[in-house]
């Protein structure tokens, strides 16, 4: 027996159909259906058209009706491509000492920085670890993010990685939303490894890589490369290895200084993350490429620093992903939609670019091509927001919140019922 489902009416249907996933976008480019219905088949959109012609085709048909009272606008389900949200304890005194002034390597040799949630997180029980993502999972549900990308990193051991991505899969199997689980254990060199970055970085991928593999815990590999994690001579054996074994590669780039983005370009990453230190160099590099580019507002709201050059990447004709970086040091905000209305202010992106860049362009760069799009054959993934003009969701700066939230056709979150 197929699950029939008919949402409606809603003022507005937001598809995102019809835009290219690169370069610049107008706010006229939004195809907007207008007194819509959505027509969901077994968790997938099956027609989107007037609400009115749906009931009237449907009307001898067992369907489950979702029927709305007052205005209503649908988006895409947010896709949150790049967080830190498996993870032990807090940073919050990282935070006060970050703003009474000292820097991001007086913190870390004063006990503080990624080491510190490293130690926290070992102590962890893989219990406690599903339980923490459930709990910031539940608020990016609320915030309209219907698939969140998590990273392990913060282990840095074959043991210890292993209890993140197991909690990560854990999670997945307790909760609707959808989690795609990343390797980045190539975060930095720990400080109890004794040896060197080349010989910590071959031990995790001649003994951890197999096992992601067989027990389909990560099909994805990320890298910090940056002073003080990584550099390009010492990822190569790491990367390259990574890609014979058939993952998915994704970097950690140009976040402080510059280099990141030419490595990957040069393994074809995914996407290339931060970007913040990004010259002009580097952006032509990336829009050259296939390498997607994501911003993270999150971090640089979290350190005072400059934000991803959003702008000119657009214009250079490069692909724009808006993630939230959550995590507990540098961005414990964790509020997607916030952050992309803000980068959208201080980058001048229009209010089409900052939607394609958290749902299908989003989507792609975790290599999902059935998600981030409301048209037939697409997960139906959406949400709705009480209004009757879509543009006041990035108007209200993220202060706007989804009423509804839907997951392959099912109402999963109803901010009107406990």
């Amino acid at each position: 027996m197929k699950e029939l489902i008919l949402i409606g009416p809603l003022s507005q249907v937001i598809t995102m159909t019809g835009i290219p996933l690169k370069g610049p976008v107008s706010d006229n480019q939004l195809q907007l259906i207008e007194d819509a219905g959505i027509f969901c088949e077994d968790g997938l959109v099956k027609s989107i058209d007037k609400y009115k012609k749906l009931l009237s085709e449907l009307k001898d048909v067992d369907v489950q009706l979702i029927q709305l009272e007052g205005n209503h606008i649908c988006l895409p389900g947010f896709v949150d491509s790049h967080t830190h949200i498996c993870f032990g304890g807090s940073r919050a005194r990282d935070y006060a000492m970050r703003n009474a002034g000292k820097t991001y390597l007086e913190i870390a040799e004063e006990g503080g920085g990624i080491w510190d949630t490293v130690q926290q997180t070992r102590k962890a029980t893989q219990k406690e670890l599903v339980r923490g993502i459930l709990k910031r999972a539940k608020q990016h549900l609320k915030n309209g993010v219907t698939t969140i990308e998590v990273k392990s990193g913060y282990g840095l051991s074959v043991e210890e990685e292993l209890k993140m991505l197991k909690a990560i899969k854990e999670a997945d199997n307790h909760y609707p939303l959808d989690f795609i689980s990343t390797c980045l254990a190539a975060h930095m060199l720990p400080r109890d490894f004794n040896g060197s970055s080349s010989e910590y970085l071959s031990e995790i991928s001649d003994q951890l890589f197999p096992i992601l593999k067989k027990d389909k815990l990560a099909n994805r590999v990320d890298a910090f490369i940056e002073k003080g994690a990584f550099n390009e001579a010492d990822i190569t054996p790491y990367l390259t290895k990574a890609v014979e074994m058939g993952f998915d590669i994704t970097i950690h780039a140009d976040q402080f200084s510059v280099g990141g983005s030419a490595v990957a370009v040069k393994f074809n990453a995914v996407s290339a993350d931060h970007l913040e230190a990004s010259t002009s160099y580097e952006i032509e590099l990336l829009a050259k490429s296939n390498v997607i580019a994501t911003a993270l507002p999150g971090a640089s709201l979290g350190l005072g620093c400059n934000f991803t050059p959003a702008r000119k990447i657009l214009d250079a004709g490069g692909s724009l992903v808006i993630a939230s970086d959550h995590n507990p040091g540098s961005a414990p905000m964790g509020d997607l939609l916030t952050q992309a209305a803000i980068l959208g202010t201080m980058e001048k992106l229009t209010n089409a670019e900052v939607l394609a860049g958290i749902t299908f362009r989003a989507a792609a760069a975790l290599k999902l091509a059935n998600r981030g799009k409301l048209q037939q054959g697409y997960f139906a993934d959406f949400s709705l927001f009480h209004t009757s003009d879509f543009n006041e969701v990035l108007y209200n700066q993220g202060s706007f919140k989804p009423c509804m939230v839907f997951k392959k056709g099912k109402l999963i979150y109803d901010k009107h019922k406990p």
